[in-house]
């Protein structure tokens, strides 16, 4: 009879061990941090989209309201939106085709820019956002399921991260 396990099983951790196993063992380090980044991103995704459903929001269409309720006139041009959340324009199209379905936001003609299309956030849509951002803090920004200190490590290593892969203006 097999032995029982006094702690849970780390799946990285195993992996770690067959690449050094199989003899790939100078980049079993790399693999384990990259493979331990998507792991965390799927926990994060998965509280977010857990908060989000109710309001019928994937964090796609969530950050595209928050971030026309942080402008002036509450709009932009699609291509700065796009620009701005760091998407492709395609997804930005596909957001405000659900958002603008759903009455959140609505499209307008650029007043300087004939070719150009804004997207403005509605009052729906505002308070949507502002509904869905106060149970994001609450219940995942508030408790992101680290220690505070472990947040600040956390934000700085994968802030050098994003840096060095050129992710900053």
């Amino acid at each position: 009879m097999p032995e029982q396990q006094d702690h849970p099983r780390d799946p990285i951790s195993e992996a770690r061990r067959q690449w050094v196993a199989h003899g790939w063992g100078d980049v079993a380090d790399g693999m384990a941090a990259v493979t331990s980044v998507m792991r965390a991103q799927q926990i994060m995704l998965a509280r977010v989209h857990e908060v989000l459903k109710p309001f019928d929001l994937t964090f796609a269409r969530y950050e595209l309201l928050a971030l026309l309720s942080f402008t002036r006139k509450g709009a932009l041009p699609m291509s700065r939106a796009s620009s701005l959340l760091q998407v492709h324009p395609t997804s930005v199209t596909n957001a405000v085709d659900r958002l603008e379905s759903a009455g959140l936001v609505r499209r307008l003609p650029h007043p300087d820019d004939r070719r150009g299309v804004l997207v403005e956030l509605t009052a729906a849509g505002r308070a949507k956002c502002k509904a869905a951002t106060g149970q994001l803090n609450a219940k995942v920004f508030a408790e992101p399921g680290l220690k505070p200190d472990d947040v600040d490590a956390l934000v700085s290593v994968l802030t050098n991260l994003r840096r060095d892969a050129g992710d900053f203006d």
